[in-house]
């Protein structure tokens, strides 16, 4: 196996590669070039080529044939109110003749150094195998809600203030409101065109939008949507305020007579049946995206830590991949609560590894319960000071890449 491997080499994989890059996604995701033409009838080619363009691709190769691939997008994220650059890792794949030779292991951790050096201290990707990622030291911190709403159930319409309107797919409204929207939600993608583009890329043809205005008519809600076999499909909902999710389920509502059924999905730990007078309806809650820090100790000097800091903290911390995480990091705050590092073990002492810390930091679990299930070793005391010190947002991530 490894005079196979000695046979390869590694190196960056530019838009002079998109047909192979784009044989290699066909075959490992079983997608056909039909599938990837109905995108806004685009060849394949045509589809890939602007990805690579923007995005740093790492491949290995056997002579000129790209065997094995992965890609990394440049994006940014809110966490906690703070905005972070982040590396959105997709198009991971090899060729099964190549399996087993540790390739794609090599691909990761060469592409999370070049994230590091690029001052992207956390990366986000969708898990095909949650098991697998997490060996690598991503940890899940999002989950997705499925829901499915009878006709009957449909809520009565509600006074509202503001109206809606049925707007074009890319109306600027549309980015405004979702731009308010993220800057408010922890852990959510802060979109900028890649973003925009990859999120519907299978979908735009077939969804309609529309915005809520309120009563100034400034924007503060929409909906991207289809009406299809007698079902109204709610494929992102987005409000900032109360009014304006009224609004939008108002236009659900208008459409009564021409739908059996509502599905949609929500991305956040809130579920829908709370706010329907007929809660009986189908949920369905499923983890949605992992994360994994990439420089561990950079991200928790730029962290969003609570004000109410007032004793240092030191972390015993392991990583399955990056030898930058393993050891030992213990920070303090000064008297205007602005971190940085200590040389000595501070008061609160915590024992856990590179996947547990970005979960509890995300919040997407806390501190006390990752304790109860094993994940970490702290007193009660440190336990309570983590959970003071981390903001009590839940994350919120809805994006696809």
């Amino acid at each position: 196996m490894q005079e196979i491997k000695r046979s390869l080499d590694i190196r960056p994989i530019g838009v002079q590669h998109v047909d192979q890059s784009a044989d290699l996604l066909t075959y490992v995701f079983q997608v056909t070039n039909q599938d990837l033409a109905q995108i806004r009838g685009q060849s394949p080619n045509d589809w890939k080529k602007p990805v690579l363009e923007q995005c740093d691709g790492l491949g290995w190769f056997s002579g000129e044939k790209l065997i094995s691939q992965l890609v990394v997008y440049p994006f940014s994220v809110n966490i906690h109110g703070k905005n972070f650059k982040m590396g959105g890792v997709t198009g991971v794949g090899t060729y099964p003749e190549y399996a087993g030779l540790g390739l794609m292991n090599d691909l990761m951790k060469q592409s999370l150094q070049k994230m590091r050096e690029s001052g992207q201290t956390i990366s986000y990707l969708y898990p095909y195998s949650i098991p697998y990622y997490r060996k690598k030291g991503w940890e899940i911190i999002s989950d997705v809600i499925t829901y499915k709403v009878r006709d009957t159930q449909i809520p009565k319409s509600y006074e509202v203030k503001g109206r809606m309107e049925r707007v074009k797919w890319d109306h600027s409204d549309i980015k405004q409101t979702y731009s308010d929207f993220s800057k408010k939600e922890n852990a959510a993608m802060i979109r900028n065109e890649l973003a925009w583009d990859e999120h519907f890329r299978w979908e735009r043809d077939d969804l309609s939008a529309c915005v809520y205005y309120d009563e100034a008519h400034r924007p503060t809600g929409y909906m991207y949507y289809k009406v299809e076999n007698e079902t109204f499909y709610v494929r992102e909902m987005i409000f900032n305020n109360e009014d304006a999710r009224r609004g939008l389920w108002n236009f659900i509502g208008a459409h009564f007579s021409m739908v059996y059924y509502v599905e949609g999905k929500i991305f956040q730990n809130e579920p829908l049946s709370f706010f329907l007078d007929d809660g009986e309806i189908e949920e369905k809650i499923s983890p949605y995206y992992m994360a994994r820090l990439v420089d561990a100790k950079q991200f928790l000097l730029d962290f969003p830590f609570t004000k109410q800091v007032d004793e240092g903290l030191t972390i015993h911390l392991t990583d399955p991949m990056l030898e930058w995480n393993n050891g030992t990091f213990s920070f303090e705050w000064n008297t205007t609560k602005d971190i940085s590092e200590a040389d000595k073990t501070q008061h609160h002492v915590i024992e856990l590894d590179v996947q547990t810390l970005c979960t509890m930091l995300l919040n997407y679990k806390r501190a006390s319960n990752l304790k109860e299930v094993g994940r970490l070793t702290a007193s009660e005391e440190t336990i309570q000071y983590l959970e003071r010190i981390i903001p009590d947002n839940e994350p919120w991530f809805s994006d696809y890449f």
